[in-house]
């Protein structure tokens, strides 16, 4: 593993029957979980591998609001609530500080898009603060003249190596059933809605499941005649070694990402660099996706052809539940971080804080982020299969909207009210005909 995560015990009995069955032991499954256990429900968590192997410890671990999809932007604040809370509920640091998120950036097109969607979040309850260049430059700290910025002091920061893993242990005080190294296969479906999944420990009953399963979950829906329009992005990020403190919290410029963490080093990443494989399942759905393609979300990615393209996430093939699946023969996504971005990042932080000259890269990853072609997540219980419900898709966003994601999805499962729009999140939307977003500000 590239990356270090507090470890999760798994619970003793394995389970023969639950009300709910989570597949997927990331943020959204994990934060899922927790407010299901909450709630008195009976649930399990299975995992192929370990909780938060996989894109969850790997994020950035920003917590924000601030440029969000206004799709998205209800879930966000949501989340920022309950970010605000789990830490006491559960008793647990999960490393949330609001130590606010800032944006520092050279062009004029971006002041303005910040504005307009500024004014458009103050409507939804969401207030940031525009900045002139030298008011961002003042508080940045960085070397170089800004045209403008953006500040929001209420967004955050979280330690995803500690956060998903105790949002797991909490939903456990809870009575929630975790197995981890426990791949599911597929589902039992019995007069034509879900019954149960098959894992590769045998049955588990269970009136409803939903499939949480991140870059794989895509491949799992296809084996049950599915079609849910996903790429998988690599993204590569780095925990450098303990330095000086420039910034709080969070900072974005055009060519850095980087968040304080309470260890005293720093997550940095390059934003919007990135490669696609090319697989059977994004070639598949590449009409879908090519508002995004046209977009400038787009224009820093690599694009190439590799062994992916049999075995993997996104490759083609089924399987019988009674033998060794795709989601065994990989128990882990853990691919090596991309050398030249970490490079350009190194030089980048030397270039904007010249006293953190000689910084260095404790450890370095890469990460699956599962795409979707509007950027938007899908929160949706399957029309071909009731009782399964599709949580997945959430385009790197799914660590800061985790918990408000997981409050929706809990409100489905209890066939209430959700607390916003769901109309959005809708797996349809991309084959009933609607037009297909090009990506919104992120």
């Amino acid at each position: 593993m590239r990356v270090k995560i507090d470890a999760v015990p798994n619970s003793p009995i394995f389970p023969k029957e639950v009300d709910v069955v989570v597949i997927g032991g990331g943020v959204i499954g994990t934060a899922t979980t927790y407010e299901l256990a909450k709630r008195g429900v009976s649930v399990a968590l299975l995992e192929k591998g370990v909780i938060a192997g996989e894109q969850s410890s790997r994020n950035w671990g920003w917590v924000r609001q601030q440029n969000r999809d206004l799709y998205e932007l209800p879930m966000a604040m949501n989340s920022l609530q309950r970010w605000s809370e789990l830490g006491e509920e559960i008793g647990i640091d999960l490393g949330f500080r609001r130590t606010g998120i800032l944006y520092c950036t050279s062009r004029e097109t971006d002041v303005a898009k910040w504005e307009a969607w500024g004014k458009k979040a103050e409507v939804m309850g969401f207030h940031s603060q525009l900045l002139t260049g030298k008011e961002a430059a003042q508080r940045s700290g960085s070397a170089s003249s800004w045209v403008g910025g953006i500040w929001s002091p209420t967004d955050g920061r979280a330690e995803p190596s500690k956060a998903v893993p105790g949002m797991a242990i909490g939903a456990q005080r809870l009575g929630a059933n975790i197995q981890q190294q426990c791949a599911v296969r597929g589902l039992e479906i019995s007069a034509g809605r879900v019954t149960g999944v098959w894992t590769e420990h045998g049955l588990v009953k269970a009136n409803k499941v939903i499939c949480c399963g991140g870059a794989w979950s895509a491949r799992f829906c296809h084996r049950h005649g599915i079609e849910l329009p996903s790429a998988n992005i690599l993204g590569t990020a780095f925990k450098t070694t303990v330095a000086p403190q420039v910034v709080e919290g969070c900072l974005s410029t055009p060519n850095l990402a980087m968040r304080r963490r309470i260890d005293g080093s720093y997550t940095v990443a390059v934003p919007g660099l990135g490669r696609m494989d090319l697989a059977p399942q994004n070639l598949r759905n590449v009409a879908k996706f090519l508002p995004m393609y046209r977009s400038k979300v787009a224009k820093k990615l690599k694009f190439r052809v590799n062994g992916s393209f049999f075995n993997g996430p996104e490759a083609a093939g089924n399987w019988t539940f009674d033998n060794v699946s795709p989601f065994e023969k990989i128990r882990t996504l853990d691919p090596a971080a991309d050398k030249d971005i970490l490079r350009m990042a190194i030089a980048e932080i030397e270039k904007e804080f010249p006293q953190l000259k000689g910084i260095g890269i404790d450890h370095a990853w890469g990460g699956w982020i599962d795409t979707t072609p509007d950027l938007v997540p899908v929160i949706d219980e399957s029309e071909k299969i009731p009782g399964f419900i599709i949580a997945s898709g959430f385009s790197g966003h799914g660590f800061g909207i985790g918990p408000g994601a997981a409050r929706l999805i809990s409100q489905q499962v209890m066939n209430e009210r959700p607390y916003t729009d769901m109309s959005a999140y809708r797996l349809s939307r991309f084959s009933d005909g609607s037009a297909i977003r090009q990506p919104q500000m992120m």
